[in-house]
């Protein structure tokens, strides 16, 4: 069996990530844009001029492309002003940050503002989130800066102060106090991070409560609720868990729309509270909506007979307040009967199942989806099902003391489609999303290679997400024996481009193997465009120069019948797939006819083949296919030559890796 050269860029990959250790962590966020914080303020103050942010500018682009673009007359009155051009004395925050600081302007973006909500009951992750030592008084230039986790990453993203009004009022989000602007500029920063405004219209409450915490999000359907749902929240709220919930709207044209009992469909709440009344063993749940008004009217509302049977001490205890600020109470029972389904953000995967605090660990592996090559859909598709890219996962230790006395490992896997939000411009929707889990046992045990056609017809998956979704993450909790396995992320339909993230959590240890990442890495870092720029002219001079060995720049005799037997037996195989006779096989034979060949490629070099050889229709002609192998073959060979000890691993020198032929002889 031919080597598989992964060895010399596996080790590149490791040293690359050792000299950007410590990069993305909360404590060294990456620069936004390449935007540095304090060396623009400085340079602002120096100057004596306030900051102007170019990437983010004042202008209709920020604010749209559709709705909020240059033809809607939304935006013919909107006037960018600084909060010192709006009021007099502007805060950034006043007494304190809470829930009642986020009003929800003329932006369906009620699912980001829940999210706020809830992030101002944890000032540790408030504080995260909104740096603290931001005025407009000492040290004010104009500028300001918010994190967030984005993709595995923390980002540092910096903005001007510029805010959209109309009649001199914040157009956007706003606060109940005039005169603060934290949650604008919070909301500015984040429409930054996905191209514009608009971008945030509509949307779900765990996508901004993931990026407010780098954490983990189940949910939970209220009609399949665990027995112990009151229990569930009130904890998660103690550990400092962010939640939200809603209530469905069957019919799309009427989201948003208030029922008789002031809630509102198709709306996302923050959960703010869970308590229970000692006396009355009343169980009550506090909820926010983002729009700063329209409350519940029923049992246990503001102003409802229930609190008369409450001391004054009781309702000081539960914040108890008459006033329409869109904060009201409501009993868990009535919670559970008008709300559909709520969704609870994790620092950890703690807190939905026991009492215990544990240590858990996350493995994150990015990949991406490319037509004709590795987007192979669902299960439905068993012709390309298999092509989609495969993470092994092993499970070394079961949990310590089940509470149901149930054997198992427990985990967490959470995919997410990366991008979607900020490519709406484009008209990018969000994928329908998925993923099954299979288990490896026997002969494969072990076999690091990615698994065929056949064995996902013959083999059933051992787990799965409990359905494919049209949402940016898909989450689920999972209890497998101790062994191996291999996750398939998935969109629905086959042929859909797209990257994602695929996080693992266990409570005990696991190692999680991210097959598609390593040449995809290098191959951006280093390789760059150059397959796609060689042109058809020097084909046959790259491909001599990786054929021959002794540094001539000509075949010699034995290369030369060499590649001529080798050309005839890829003859054999490019005909046995071309059945039809067209003169070309598709992307997805490409790949069984580049394995009955010999090869054994990374799921990520499958991409850059189809990428490099395949046609508009995802074609691959004869001789497309004959310098494809011709490549393959040379790097093969060179990489056996440079792996004296057979260990499938090399390492170069300095002065190895900057001779031209060795990059030539490896195929780069």
């Amino acid at each position: 069996m031919p080597y598989t050269p992964s060895g010399f860029f596996c080790d590149r990959l490791i040293r690359e990530r050792e000299r950007r250790d410590g990069e993305g962590s909360l404590n060294k966020p990456l620069r936004f844009n390449g935007q540095d914080f304090n060396s623009l303020r400085q340079e602002c103050l120096q100057r004596k001029s306030l900051f102007e942010d170019d990437s983010f500018p004042a202008t209709v682009e920020s604010l749209g492309f559709k709705e909020l673009g240059h033809k809607s007359n939304k935006v013919k009155n909107i006037v960018w002003k600084r909060p010192k051009e709006i009021c007099e004395n502007p805060q950034f925050i006043v007494g304190g940050a809470s829930r009642t600081d986020i009003c929800q302007g003329d932006l369906g973006d009620c699912w980001l503002l829940a999210a706020i909500a809830c992030l101002t009951l944890n000032e540790k992750l408030l504080y995260r989130v909104v740096p603290q030592e931001q005025s407009f008084s000492e040290g004010y230039g104009g500028i300001f800066h918010f994190q967030f986790w984005r993709y595995g990453d923390w980002v540092d993203v910096v903005i001007d102060d510029r805010i959209p009004t109309f009649n001199n009022q914040l157009v956007f989000t706003k606060s109940a106090e005039r005169n603060e602007f934290w949650s604008a500029l919070l909301e500015k920063a984040y429409a930054k991070l996905h191209g514009s405004y608009e971008a945030l219209k509509g949307g779900n409450t765990t996508e901004a409560m993931e990026d407010f915490t780098g954490g983990v999000t189940e949910f939970y359907e209220m009609k399949e609720a665990p027995k112990e749902l009151y229990k569930i929240m009130k904890k998660a709220l103690e550990r400092g868990s962010l939640m939200g919930c809603s209530i469905d709207s069957l019919v799309p044209a009427r989201f948003e729309t208030r029922t008789v009992t002031g809630l509102v469909k198709g709306h996302a709440y923050s959960v703010t509270a869970v308590e229970e009344h000692k006396e009355s063993k009343v169980r009550l749940v506090r909820l926010r909506n983002p729009w700063g008004q329209v409350e519940w009217n029923g049992p246990w509302s503001d102003n409802s007979k229930e609190w008369a049977t409450l001391s004054k001490s009781e309702k000081e205890k539960l914040q108890h307040q008459s006033a329409e600020d869109g904060e009201f109470w409501m009993s868990f029972e009535d919670f559970k009967k008008n709300y559909t389904k709520i969704e609870i953000c994790n620092l950890t995967p703690d807190a939905l199942e026991d009492d215990k605090i544990h240590k858990w660990t996350v493995s994150v592996n990015e990949g991406r989806w490319v037509r004709g090559c590795s987007a192979g859909g669902c299960r439905n598709y068993p012709d390309t099902f298999w092509t989609n890219p495969q993470y092994r996962l092993r499970l070394l230790e079961e949990d310590d003391d089940p509470e149901d006395n149930e054997v198992g490992c427990t985990f967490v896997v959470a995919l997410m489609q990366k991008n979607r939000r900020k490519e709406r411009k484009m008209g990018a929707n969000l994928f329908t999303i998925g993923f099954a889990i299979y288990e490896v046992s026997g002969s494969m045990h072990g076999n690091k290679q990615h698994m065929q056609k056949d064995f996902f017809l013959f083999n059933s998956s051992k787990a799965r997400c409990k359905s494919y979704i049209n949402l940016r993450e898909v989450t689920q909790r999972f209890r497998l024996s101790p062994g191996e396995y291999v996750i398939v992320p998935s969109t629905y339909e086959p042929h859909q481009e797209g990257e994602f993230i695929l996080r693992v959590f266990s409570e005990k240890r696991n190692t999680s193997d991210e097959e598609d990442q390593q040449f995809r890495t290098i191959f951006q870092e280093i390789a760059g465009d150059l397959f796609s720029e060689l042109s058809t002219c020097c084909e046959c001079l790259v491909l001599t120069a990786t054929l021959q060995m002794d540094g001539t720049g000509r075949l010699n005799l034995q290369e030369f019948r060499h590649l001529w037997n080798k050309i005839k037996q890829w003859q054999g195989i490019f005909q046995h797939y071309n059945a039809d006779q067209s003169g070309s096989i598709n992307s997805y034979e490409m790949r069984n006819a580049v394995n009955d060949a010999g090869f054994r490629l990374n799921n990520q070099l499958y991409d850059i083949i189809t990428m490099r050889y395949a046609n508009e229709s995802m074609n691959i002609d004869f001789d497309s296919f004959i310098s494809c192998l011709v490549r393959l073959e040379a790097m093969f060979r060179a990489f056996q030559a440079f792996d004296q000890d057979g260990d499938g691993t090399i390492r170069l020198s300095v002065l190895e890796v900057r001779t031209p032929t060795t990059w030539t002889h490896l195929g780069i």
